[in-house]
């Protein structure tokens, strides 16, 4: 006990949800809580609780960072606005961090459906062939008697603690969570590199937490054409940065035919999303930086994580 958690939380036209979610910030039972709201420029009154105001929408990755910047805790809680916590929550994460010993810098709880409690929103992250990444039982019925930790590839954005050292190790550029992912999918970004960098990823059942789930791929049709746009973007670069030769000849067969369907969509059906190929390009040197990077800094080889990708 005793130890500063950061609790750093952005928003961004929050307000339905944001007093729901900062109540139950309040009444977590871990003693050593601080908490950092990012404002991203929102207008129906989420930035006047906001520590730090951005007079635009900056991206979620950019605001995470402003919070890490400013964070003093050992641990950090990414915590989504649209998401409430149980009041052991913290704890229990803290409790099977320093159980599970410090090569395990993220960790995640047990996330429910705000709608149904009996229903699984996310248990972490896990990777396919095809190049996606998904919410491990979404959609599933709640299974509580399972109550292990056990180790997942990452752990969703929405509750997602991290250690501080983990934050600081796997930064490149200054930038723990790469801001030209905008938003979503920064979460599988940190956590695939985390894995090259050798940190591990924790699911915690015993932590609970709720979510109010408004991205799936099932919604796509209903999400804005900028939010689209940045999904296909993000789904090469996540591959353009962490994905070594092993695993690409690996998984080429699985993930060039998914290529395939997003290139058609984006050429037919959705060609609102056609901007996130011409932003590739332009921004290939960047990248690449990136990417050298990373596999110069990494640890771990890709057939050691093969296993992840299934």
């Amino acid at each position: 006990m005793g130890r500063l958690v950061s609790v750093v939380l952005v928003t961004w036209n929050s307000a339905p949800h944001l007093s729901r979610c900062l109540a139950a910030i309040a009444h977590q039972s871990w003693p050593e809580v601080e908490l950092i709201v990012v404002d991203n420029g929102s207008t129906d009154g989420s930035e006047a609780r906001a520590t730090i105001r951005n007079r635009d929408n900056r991206g979620f990755a950019a605001a995470v960072n402003q919070g890490i910047a400013a964070a003093h805790g050992e641990l950090v809680l990414l915590c989504n606005p649209d998401a409430f916590l149980e009041p052991d929550y913290l704890a229990r994460i803290v409790e099977a961090l320093d159980e599970a010993g410090e090569s395990f810098g993220m960790a995640t709880g047990k996330l429910l459906s705000a709608n149904d409690a009996n229903v699984i929103d996310s248990k972490g992250i896990r990777m396919t062939r095809s190049g996606r990444h998904f919410d491990i039982d979404q959609g599933t019925r709640n299974n509580p008697t399972t109550q292990q930790p056990t180790e997942v590839f990452g752990v969703s954005g929405a509750a997602a603690v991290y250690r501080m050292s983990f934050l600081r190790d796997v930064a490149i550029d200054g930038q723990p969570f790469d801001e030209n992912f905008f938003s979503y999918r920064e979460d599988a970004d940190i956590a695939w590199r985390g894995r090259l960098f050798g940190w591990r990823a924790l699911y915690v059942p015993r932590a609970v937490a709720h979510h109010v789930r408004t991205v799936t791929p099932e919604k796509r049709r209903q999400l804005s054409p900028v939010i689209n746009m940045h999904g296909v973007k993000n789904r090469f670069l996540l591959r353009l940065k962490n994905e070594g030769l092993y695993l690409a000849l690996r998984n080429a067969p699985f993930e060039l035919a998914r290529d395939l369907v997003v290139v058609a969509a984006a050429l037919t059906i959705e060609r609102t999303s056609l901007p996130a190929f011409a932003w590739l390009w332009r921004n290939r040197t960047r990248v690449l930086a990136k990417r050298r990077a990373i596999q110069a800094r990494r640890r771990v080889s890709d057939r050691d994580l093969a296993r992840w990708f299934r």
